[in-house]
């Protein structure tokens, strides 16, 4: 009954309220983007926006056309995957550090998943080391995980982004310029503890861990009560906290690399699709999404260990 793209051009709109940036998000003119939008509006029969020469808004019926949207454009190409997708099968063995959930990550797989729907998928969320472990004893495929920046994971590594690390907390937070830092920190090993707990010391700081977490919503409940500041790399850091200002006296961070670590001696065809649909994605990084493991997978088999 509504047509597939006049959906997704309505979709588009209604994330950034704005014609102009629809049509430079999907690649088409905003003509167009306004044709696709006024005649979703004449099947509908109900105006879906408000609109003055400053701002778009959304009407009631334009939020409820959002939700009817996503849901029909989701069984369109979950049909449209099943009738023609992909016919490479097999298993695939993912592991993923649970921060990088704050990125496109969970649409990536989801659409994975939609594209290869004969590849079963077994998911992992556990901190960087013990995703490198896993790795090279076998027991997974294929690790997204954070690295030190400047190599060192060839050959069978792929750098997917350099991001610097960056203190953060909620506004307001006090930090002594010649006092202990209150830092959040996972429990070790963990690469961004490490790297922050060196850099204080080379800038001659001390840091009292005032709170040890499993994993990034652990982390995100202790700064957001006050409990101190963390560390993230700046792509992953929540739109609600903030670097601590020049005051505090902290130091630089280095930059990490994100990764993507490959079994040589797993499965290549299933690995490399996957691969190549992380290395591929230019969806904007959105840090406020928490990762459901069980989402993504047509068969999901979901291990979490110790951050």
């Amino acid at each position: 009954m509504y047509d597939p793209d006049q959906l997704r051009t309505f979709l588009a709109v209604a994330q950034s309220l704005s014609f102009t940036q629809a049509a430079e998000r999907l690649g088409i003119r905003q003509p167009t983007v306004s044709q696709h939008v006024r005649k979703l509006e004449v099947a509908v029969g109900r105006p879906l926006f408000v609109r003055d020469t400053r701002t778009v808004t959304l009407t009631a019926d334009g939020e409820a056309m959002a939700g009817f949207a996503r849901t029909i454009l989701a069984a369109h190409e979950e049909a449209a995957g099943y009738f023609t997708g992909s016919e490479l099968r097999g298993r695939l063995r993912f592991g993923v550090t649970d921060d990088l959930a704050l990125t496109p990550l969970p649409k990536i797989l989801r659409d994975f998943r939609q594209l290869y729907p004969r590849i079963d998928l077994e998911l992992t969320v556990a901190q960087s080391p013990n995703l490198l472990r896993r790795v090279e004893s076998g027991h997974l495929d294929l690790a997204y995980v954070k690295h030190g920046a400047g190599g060192g994971y060839e050959p069978n590594g792929r750098l997917v982004r350099r991001d610097p690390l960056v203190w953060a907390g909620i506004s307001g937070t006090r930090i002594a310029p010649d006092g202990p830092v209150p830092l959040v920190a996972y429990q070790a090993p963990s690469l961004s503890r490490s790297l922050g707990v060196q850099s204080l010391e080379q800038a001659g700081r001390t840091c009292r861990i005032t709170c040890i977490v499993r994993g990034v919503n652990g982390v995100l409940a202790a700064v957001r009560a006050g409990l101190g500041i963390a560390i993230f790399a700046r792509s992953l850091m929540p739109a609600d906290l903030v670097e601590p200002p020049p005051s505090a006296g902290l130091p630089e961070l280095p930059p990490i690399d994100l990764v993507l670590i490959t079994n040589p001696r797993a499965a290549k065809e299933p690995a490399e699709a996957l691969t190549a649909a992380i290395l591929g994605s230019n969806a904007p990084l959105k840090p406020d999404a928490v990762l459901d493991p069980q989402a993504p997978a047509r068969s999901v088999r979901h291990r979490a260990t110790p951050a």
